[in-house]
């Protein structure tokens, strides 16, 4: 939807249109090395300090440094911001900024005709184009002449800019990036001042260079206003009635994890120790939690995954909040010590950050298939519970659940995230203190159990009988002396035990103490009566809600339901389940939730699934979900 108006004429001055917006879709598109993820960043913090609501959608090689030009090397960032309510990066841009022609090739397939494109004109060299197939130039042979084009020479306009600087011309050249953002920045009346900031502040010890940044973002900017091709700019008004009044800020998942992790040790009076080894697209969070010493964070990068999660079970034993963080190889990698943390029914949360598999896989694409593999990927009966957040704010929420099922019921607690929400981001709500839980835990201060013959003694495995946790003690404390380790335990003692009926009590006890535990019950979004329920998880909430949405705005009948809790399920899940004629399940893999729903409640659920690496679009999951309400 758009409103055109003009400008206001100068005297003696052409005038510019002005279109109204309520939702923008741009994708920057280049080579690895041309800073697509700052551009972005950048554009979507200034679009976050405007007030519109977003979604962001990175996107970018596994390499290091993919071979420069090809299509592998190609690194996007897309943007969706609206003047309301918005729950997904966008199912295609409205505008494609291409940096080279592979940016181009790799891209233009998923822009729509009657799309803008922006073409930097400088890259498009015939050695460039044949690295990438093109046997003429796509500017020139007709292929764009669906589109509107302008083609700029972002290159050479940078470094007439650049040139009163003391640069080389390949210096200059890097500051094309910030250039494109000038021109967008215009186009879309996006404020300034916060990039201006943000470039002193990183080149602070290269004031030249900042300067460069700035002087070419300027001479974006001042491109726009005055050059014929771009004769219209665009407002899309700031989201006042999607947010309830509070203090925002923009946040990716992983920054809002980190945050909700830092939260949690201060909610529980308890130092945070992070047992790591980096791996995409947990890294970040190793990073974040590394700056945080003033809250008595404690990071440990650790030689590999194994050591990462043994120094962190080992700081659970002595009392802090312990976390570890890794992707799905490493959970593999781990899974003998979360056993252990089974065993030692000690509080340990192992935040997994989602990435396509198997082995290695694809590390930078996005994935939700290691749900099997929390639910069961240990030798043993060993049931660990299962938190996912659904978009990436609501990691800081899922972290502090997480947080709060651990400690209570002392229990290691697989966080699920994934490469989706990790790297996207959206607007948050900064908490009020008096709105966050009260994590705080009693350990063990004396003997709990009294001998045949008087004595007062410490029993590890004494439990609550409400939440059937064992005390936790702390070493070193007077009279709590107690055995650890992975063989099995005598019921109370604690003592090395092999006897048969112990072991089966004890096993049946692990897992009475994880089915317990306290989860609020599914909510379903069912205003009209449907038959049909489409359950989701994780981060497929976003592009499920949008779907659902699109639906009803078509007048069909539909119903939505989004589990946080993947084990225990909320216990209202099966009466739910029993209300629909069909459910279908959509995930980012080939049906884990769905087998656990069929196992569980005999309910026959329809998968829908994708395994491409990228995040579900919301017109496919319309049109498959019209299928099933039809079928």
């Amino acid at each position: 939807m758009s409103v055109e108006t003009t400008a206001p004429p100068e005297t003696g001055e052409a005038t510019k249109s002005v279109r109204r917006l309520d939702r923008v879709v741009i994708r920057f598109a280049g080579d690895s090395g041309d800073g697509m993820q700052l551009t972005g960043d950048r554009f979507t913090s200034e679009t976050a300090s405007f007030g519109n609501d977003l979604s962001t959608l990175p996107n970018f090689p596994a390499e290091i440094r993919a071979p420069a030009g090809t299509l592998p090397g190609v690194s996007s960032f897309q943007l969706h911001f609206a003047d309301h309510d918005i729950l997904t990066p966008g199912d295609a841009p409205n505008v494609l900024v291409a940096m080279n022609p592979a940016a181009l090739k790799a891209n233009i397939a998923d822009v729509p005709r009657g799309a803008e494109v922006i073409v930097n004109t400088d890259e498009f060299t015939r050695r460039a184009m044949q690295k990438v197939g093109y046997a003429a130039s796509p500017l020139e042979d007709g292929s764009l002449d669906g589109y509107h084009v302008h083609p700029v020479p972002l290159t050479t306009l940078t470094v007439e800019a650049l040139k009163g600087f003391d640069l080389s011309r390949k210096e200059a050249e890097r500051s094309k990036n910030m250039f494109a953002l000038g021109l967008l920045s215009w186009m879309y009346h996006r404020p300034t001042e916060g990039t201006e900031r943000f470039l002193r502040t990183k080149f602070a010890k290269k004031p030249a260079i900042a300067e460069a940044n700035i002087a070419a973002f300027r001479a974006g900017w001042n491109f726009g206003e005055t050059t014929e091709d771009f004769a219209v700019s665009y407002e899309v008004a700031p989201a006042a009635q999607a947010f309830p009044v509070g203090t925002y800020r923009n946040i990716s998942g992983n920054l809002a994890l980190a945050y909700g992790l830092v939260t949690a040790s201060r909610q529980a009076d308890l130092p945070l120790f992070l047992g790591s080894y980096p791996i995409t697209p947990a890294s970040d969070i190793l990073h974040e939690l590394s700056r945080h010493k003033n809250f008595g964070v404690r990071t440990f990068q650790a030689e590999d995954e194994i050591a990462g999660i043994g120094a962190a079970l080992g700081a659970a034993f002595g009392g802090s909040l312990a976390v570890t963080t890794t992707s799905g190889p490493g959970v593999a990698l781990k899974s003998e010590t979360i056993g252990l943390a089974v065993s030692l029914e000690l509080p340990l949360l192992i935040v997994d950050i989602q990435r396509g598999g198997p082995s290695t896989g694809l590390p930078t694409k996005t994935e939700q298939a290691d749900l099997l593999q929390a639910m069961y990927g240990r030798n043993g009966e060993a049931p660990v519970p299962v938190v996912a957040p659904r978009t990436p704010a609501d990691c800081f929420d899922a972290a502090l659940e997480a947080a709060r099922i651990a400690l209570v019921y002392r229990t290691p607690v697989f966080l699920l995230s994934d490469g989706y929400l990790a790297n996207g981001s959206e607007p948050w709500r900064i908490p009020e203190l008096d709105e966050l839980p009260d994590l705080r835990v009693q350990f063990a201060q004396g003997p709990n159990h009294t001998l045949q013959d008087g004595t007062e003694v410490f029993w590890p495995y004494l439990r609550d009988p409400h939440t059937l946790a064992r005390p936790w003690a702390i070493p070193g404390t007077p009279g709590l002396e107690h055995r650890i380790g992975g063989i099995e335990k005598q019921d109370g003692s604690g003592n090395i035990s092999y006897d048969p009926a112990n072991h089966d009590f004890m096993v049946r006890t692990r897992q009475a103490k994880i089915d317990g535990i306290d989860v609020p019950d599914v909510e379903v979004d069912d205003p009209h009566g449907a038959h049909t329920l489409v359950l989701g998880w994780g981060s497929t909430y976003g592009p499920i809600t949008a779907a659902v949405r699109r639906l009803r705005t078509a007048g069909e009948s539909i119903a939505q339901a989004h589990l946080r809790h993947l084990n225990p399920f909320p216990h209202n899940l099966g009466e739910v389940l029993q209300r629909y004629d069909k459910v279908v399940v959509p995930e980012m893999n080939l049906g884990q939730l769905a087998t656990l729903i069929r196992a569980e409640y005999l309910v026959d659920a329809h998968s829908y699934n994708q395994v491409n690496g990228m995040p579900f679009k919301a017109e496919q999951l319309a049109a498959a979900l019209k299928e099933a309400i039809d079928g």
